[in-house]
């Protein structure tokens, strides 16, 4: 626990950097997967392993990616593939992400661990919230205290979505705490709609999140607020099309040769960074230089295909409804607000990706210091793994019997 936590925020403040931007983020996860093999070789000697159904989807993403490097070594063009280092780092990403997910789910000790690396991250984070209020200020943290790759949009969905959901759905939390974690989520929704409004990709995740959680809350209300968001969200998006039109258009263009590339083999996809070697086969307006795709889905399907982006989607969905099983199993407290605050990061991290804002770093996009923000996705949904091994359903359901028994027992 205390190896995971060291290993997310160093790995968000310390400025180094290896090839493609790897950093403390790698370094920490890879001594500490490293010492998880060693307990199982040589302590336990046995593989402990907390049965779910979003394991085999979890562990096939993975070799969807490794498929995939295989597969992309045939010369499915005669030009150049991506070197040997970079599609390694693609699989280091897919490897490295889902390690993360087992690695809560499965090696934290307690859910006191969870609680204390959810908070740790607000701490840090909330900082960078204030040098977006006060520039002077944020020039000095954006510079000295955050490493580059940091700040992407996950970084902003989490601190707005763990804070909404503590707040809303912790009843044992003080009004004091209440307040102060309304003051986070306020501060941030503030800069995303204010000083950083002209970064879609940021802004959009984040408030996706933070619908979800609202709408979980006040469910009831959810056809009057469904009614009075509907013109704003239009506005909102049509602003956001029409404002940023040249990007828009470019990706759609990027997306439509993606597609021409991976269809000499769909299924599997050209292997991990290779389509961007083969983008000067295929000009785009008019110039033939190398491109990426802007889109976590579309950079999916070119490199692990239709097959890769499909386990994807399964696994996403499994953990969707992990976690709506867990909202009736957890007790009161920081596990109920977890459950929350993890389901609407878990959507807006999907519209993250869908903007091109990566869960799954590219490493000639984002490059592998892309991973400083990915991270938090996979350890915040890897804590419904941890949630549902210390609060299985079987034993939630006994609960419920023993509740049942009681009241039919005459007095």
């Amino acid at each position: 626990g205390l190896g995971l936590l060291l290993t997310l925020l160093a790995g968000m403040v310390v400025p180094f950097y290896g090839p493609s931007g790897v950093g403390l983020t790698q370094a920490g996860l890879a001594l500490l997967l490293g010492l998880w093999i060693a307990d199982i070789l040589v302590i336990d000697k046995e593989i402990k392993w907390h049965p779910s159904p979003t394991n085999l989807p979890a562990v096939l993403i993975v070799g969807s990616m490794i498929l995939s490097f295989i597969v992309g070594k045939l010369p499915w063009y005669r030009t150049a593939q991506a070197p040997l280092e970079a599609q390694l780092g693609g699989v280091s990403v897919y490897l490295f992400s889902i390690a993360t997910y087992f690695l809560v789910g499965n090696r934290l000790k307690d859910v006191r661990w969870l609680e204390w690396i959810s908070w740790g991250f607000v701490g840090l984070a909330w900082f960078r919230i204030w040098g977006w209020i006060f520039p002077a200020f944020g020039r000095l943290i954006t510079e000295q205290m955050y490493a580059s790759g940091t700040l992407g949009s996950l970084f902003y969905l989490w601190l707005a979505c763990i804070p909404l959901g503590q707040a809303l759905f912790n009843t044992k939390l003080k009004k004091e705490q209440r307040a102060l974690l309304f003051l986070i989520v306020a501060t941030t929704l503030y800069v995303m709609a204010g000083p950083a409004y002209d970064w879609k990709s940021g802004w959009m995740p984040a408030a996706a999140g933070v619908a979800v959680i609202a709408g979980l809350r006040f469910a009831r209300l959810l056809p009057v607020m469904a009614l009075l968001g509907t013109i704003p969200l239009i506005q909102a998006v049509s602003e956001a099309m029409l404002t940023d039109r040249y990007s828009y258009s470019t990706r759609l263009d990027a997306w439509s040769i993606v597609f021409q590339i991976v269809k000499v083999n769909p299924i599997t996809g050209l292997g991990p960074a290779n389509y961007y070697w083969y983008t000067p086969l295929f000009p785009i307006r008019g110039y033939a230089v190398n491109f990426n795709s802007h889109s976590q889905y579309v950079d999916m399907i070119a490199q692990t295909g239709i097959l890769g982006l499909l386990i994807f989607f399964i696994f996403m969905w499994q953990v969707g409804k992990l976690a709506w099983s867990l909202r009736n199993r957890v007790p009161e407290g920081f596990a109920k607000g977890y459950v929350y605050s993890a389901m609407g990061g878990l959507v807006g991290s999907l519209v993250a990706s869908w903007l091109g804002d990566w869960l799954l770093p590219f490493v000639y996009n984002v490059g592998l210091r892309g991973f400083r923000a990915s991270i938090l996705s996979w350890i915040f949904l890897g804590g419904l793994l941890l949630l549902d091994r210390y609060y299985p359903a079987e034993s939630a359901e006994q609960e419920v019997g023993k509740e049942e028994m009681n009241l039919a027992v005459p007095t």
